[in-house]
């Protein structure tokens, strides 16, 4: 399993040490490795958030910013990130779907609970590897879903990113993207469009119609191994 970066958020400093006392064991009886960054408050967390945590352990009344405010915030950039509620406070539960948290645990929290959630959490990271990648744009980094991507362009030197709600720019190219994504579903139509085979809706004359209703051309010469390659995934698809 690889190494597992946890975010721990909380301004009361006993129970800050309960919570990594907590991971420390964990990891002791588990093949689990963690990278722990501590934050004594919300405002720190997001001040140069980066979205690379596997999981937030996160309080939410906190002087300053409130977890749920910081965790509506990360959610703007990252929507992958595992966030698990630590609170004192059980009327916040059904405020934490707003967020999509995973859930929350009560104070003082009792290990076997503890033990019980992160068991939960590292499981739905295990099942996110592969799902989303990094990606820099000018302004930000952020982790973006695979699922929500419809293609990659090449435009001169730069790759826009088409999504289900947004176009981002970043610096790459389309073979670093195909190397990158090769475990994935995407396939190169042509020398200008790395495609996800997910949201290929027909194939018409020279054309791959997306889910998006744009047109993408095929190659000539790509043609028949574009196809074939679409023939398996949807074969593989469950039914």
């Amino acid at each position: 399993m690889k190494n597992i970066r946890i975010g721990v958020v909380e301004d009361d400093p006993q129970a800050r040490k309960i919570v990594l006392t907590f991971l420390k064991r964990f990891s002791e009886e588990s093949d689990d490795t963690f990278t722990i960054a501590v934050f004594d408050d919300a405002l720190s967390l997001i001040d140069r958030y980066r979205p690379v945590y596997d999981i937030l352990l996160m309080d939410i009344e906190m002087s300053g910013m409130n977890g749920m405010d910081a965790a509506r915030w990360i959610r703007k950039c990252d929507q992958s990130v595992i966030i698990v509620f630590i609170t004192a406070a059980p009327q916040y539960a059904i405020s934490g779907y707003e967020v999509q948290a995973l859930s929350y645990l009560l104070k003082p929290v009792p290990w076997f609970a503890f033990k019980q959630e992160l068991e939960r959490s590292i499981g739905m990271v295990r099942h996110k590897i592969g799902s989303s990648m990094l990606v820099e744009t000018r302004s930000q980094g952020l982790r973006l879903e695979l699922s929500h991507v419809i293609y990659f362009e090449s435009i001169r030197h730069t790759i826009v990113i088409h999504t289900l709600s947004d176009r981002l720019s970043i610096s790459s190219t389309l073979k670093e993207l195909e190397s990158e994504l090769r475990e994935q579903s995407f396939f190169r139509s042509n020398a200008c469009y790395l495609v996800n085979l997910g949201h290929v809706m027909a194939v018409e004359d020279q054309d791959c119609v997306m889910t998006n209703g744009e047109r993408l051309r095929i190659s000539r010469p790509r043609k028949k191994a574009f196809l074939a390659v679409l023939a398996e995934y949807l074969g593989a698809m469950p039914r």
